[in-house]
């Protein structure tokens, strides 16, 4: 990657920062984008997300894009009409960016999609059907299509990544959440909890990212991206506390109580992520491309729990 120009959007986020700074030790030259105006080098201001952002200024020479920047899923979406504005930022607006990195004679383009795309629960592979539910899914998959509908009438190659829950320092909402739990040895109820879910750590990602950045076999295909290590509720939040130097305090309820509990309290959807499957294979990424995940799951929680406590969340006794 030697003095290649790369554009990252959202690099200002939880994954971009940390896209952006292997990005540079590999050596490549990257061109950041902001919402806010910026002194700092390779750094431009562009309008939010939509069909209508001007991409031009940030492009000029670049070699590659990053698209991570994204109207992102939240609980109990406020718009009147989420799908509307989900479509407008993560699929027309994925797709002008695609267009001026074409216009501006751009060769690869790694989109960074969502497991959502496949759907809520499962266990899945770089074949299965996709199944989006919900707005946010539904946005990311058209994007998909209309990003591989425009490489194929341009030569413009595209990579799809589609990761589950990404965690590592930085990260927010529900993990966050759960991890100030654990930190503060609060009772779980998640004990007889039997499933298993996929993460990926956010180093991981952006290791797969740098690989599909240059790989000759990555062109038009969609992979699924995680840590290879799957894990139940009940094991994660050991792994949260083995890495917080806490001891899991958990307790065995029926998982059926525990949903029938949340349902009571409108929080259906979130009981369902912890108690659930959702599993996502990386095997495809290795066959192809030979990428193994190089931070262990125990590796990733440690750094993320070493950064939660430097936050000063955590006060140690």
């Amino acid at each position: 990657m030697n003095g290649q120009r790369i554009l990252v959007t959202g690099a200002t986020g939880f994954v971009g920062q940390r896209v952006c700074q292997l990005l540079e030790n590999l050596g490549a030259v990257v061109v950041k984008t902001t919402r806010a105006p910026s002194s700092q080098p390779n750094t431009f201001q562009v309008a939010p997300l939509g069909p209508n952002t001007d991409w031009n200024e940030a492009l000029q020479g670049c070699k590659a894009v990053v698209h991570l920047a994204a109207r992102v899923h939240v609980m109990n979406d406020q718009a009147a009409d989420p799908l509307f504005e989900f479509r407008q930022a993560n699929t027309l607006g994925t797709l002008q960016l695609a267009r001026h990195a074409v216009q501006c004679g751009v060769r690869r383009l790694v989109f960074i999609s969502s497991i959502k795309v496949n759907g809520e629960a499962g266990d899945f592979t770089a074949n299965a059907i996709p199944n989006p539910i919900d707005p946010y899914g539904i946005s990311k998959f058209e994007a998909e299509q209309q990003l591989l509908e425009l490489s194929r009438q341009s030569g413009l190659e595209v990579v799809i990544l589609r990761p589950p829950l990404v965690y590592g320092p930085g990260v927010g909402a529900n993990f966050l959440k759960l991890l100030g739990v654990v930190a503060r040895g609060i009772p779980l109820p998640f004990g007889a909890v039997n499933n298993q879910r996929s993460l990926v750590y956010v180093g991981n990602l952006a290791d797969a990212i740098a690989i599909c950045l240059n790989h000759s076999n990555a062109v038009g295909k969609t992979y699924l991206v995680s840590d290879n290590s799957d894990v139940s509720t009940p094991q994660l939040v050991r792994e949260m506390a083995m890495a917080l130097g806490r001891k899991a305090n958990l307790i065995n309820i029926s998982p059926w109580l525990i949903e029938s509990l949340a349902a009571l309290l409108g929080k259906r959807a979130a009981a369902q992520r912890l108690l659930g499957n959702l599993t996502v294979s990386p095997q495809a990424l290795h066959e192809d491309l030979d990428w193994e995940p190089p931070y262990s799951l125990q590796i990733g929680m440690k750094e993320t729990a070493e950064w939660y406590m430097q936050q000063g969340q955590l006060k140690l006794r």
